[in-house]
């Protein structure tokens, strides 16, 4: 699909302009924690942009890039949840104040868009370039899917600092308690940063990790680079809210990662098929944007309504467990 520069430039400047709305509601007033309320709106209010946006492209361009962008973007947001798990370990670790979680993740997410902007140009550019890179990345996903169940059941996940945070936490000197929503205060006529600044590096630098499965795995729906940066855009600012409105609902997903892990396996699969088709193997089938879609959709839903499902039935468990044992004591 051309896109012409008049629409990048419309797009991109939409959401900024959008981002920086969002930033100056969190801004305005006394700092303040995010509401269940506020949280359900806003989702509400991304996902919306994102289904015009998705419609908006079907009526210009056609199905195709119209499916193409909501499997996209559905894998993007899906992944992303997953992510979240982490954001919550790293908020934990800071000791971030709730009525700044907002602001830290909003600013985070922004640094992650440039730099997958940075990585998709990259990776777009690289497979117009060299086709073997879709083997690559077939095989990528694949391994990621087989990580992903071996790790399942295991410990919780850790964060471990990148390299970035590292270099960022003994290189500029920074303040060792927060000073309100600030990133930067002057002590003695001396500038520091505060944490905030450090947690925004550790989200923005996590979320760049994140994106070594999540960009190949929206490569392997469509490589129209418009698209991918779209799709990626619209995942990552509903990230945020997102994060709020499920709260302690994370730790019911159970079986998210079986979930994601058949989403990552089935595009690696569909990557390398399509590489040898395209490599004039006859044998090899094509999988429409359609199917790619509808696997992806029915696999979350199945994957979130199973994993409610046995937390649901492992409260009644406990539940049943624990009220002999108080009537005992009674």
């Amino acid at each position: 699909m051309t896109v012409p520069v008049w629409a990048w430039v419309a797009v991109i400047g939409g959401l900024l302009v959008v981002l920086a709305f969002d930033l100056w509601i969190v801004d305005r007033g006394e700092p303040r924690e995010f509401s269940m309320r506020q949280a359900g709106f806003w989702v509400g209010f991304y996902v919306t942009l994102a289904v015009i946006f998705g419609v908006g492209l079907w009526i210009l361009a056609g199905p195709d890039p119209a499916a193409q962008f909501f499997a996209g973007y559905l894998t993007e947001y899906s992944l992303s949840v997953d992510n979240l798990f982490v954001f919550y370990i790293i908020m934990s670790r800071f000791a971030v104040p709730k009525a700044y979680q907002h602001k830290v993740l909003l600013v985070g997410v922004l640094m992650a868009l440039v730099m997958r902007g940075v990585f998709i140009a990259v990776g777009a550019a690289a497979l117009a370039n060299f086709s073997w890179l879709f083997y690559f990345f077939g095989l990528f996903l694949i391994y990621t899917a087989v990580q992903l169940v071996r790790q399942h059941g295991g410990d919780d996940e850790e964060f471990t600092e990148n390299a970035v945070l590292r270099w960022a936490r003994r290189a500029l000197p920074h303040t060792d308690d927060y000073v309100g929503s600030k990133i930067m205060v002057k002590v003695d006529g001396r500038r520091l940063v505060t944490p905030m600044l450090i947690v925004m590096v550790a989200i923005g630098t996590t979320d760049l990790l994140f994106a070594l499965d999540s960009i190949p795995a929206i490569f392997g729906l469509t490589t129209d680079a418009f698209i991918v940066f779209t799709a990626n855009a619209f995942a990552l600012m509903g990230l945020r809210q997102l994060y709020f409105l499920l709260g302690g609902l994370l730790q019911r997903l159970v079986y998210l990662s079986y979930g994601l892990a058949f989403i990552l396996g089935f595009i690696g699969v569909k990557l390398i098929a399509e590489a040898l088709s395209s490599s004039g193997v006859s044998w090899a089938p094509h999988v429409p944007i359609w199917l790619s879609l509808s696997v992806i959709g029915v696999t979350m839903v199945v994957t979130t309504v199973a994993s409610l499902v046995k937390s649901r039935r492992d409260v009644r468990k406990s539940n049943q467990i624990t009220a002999p044992a108080e009537a005992k004591q009674v």
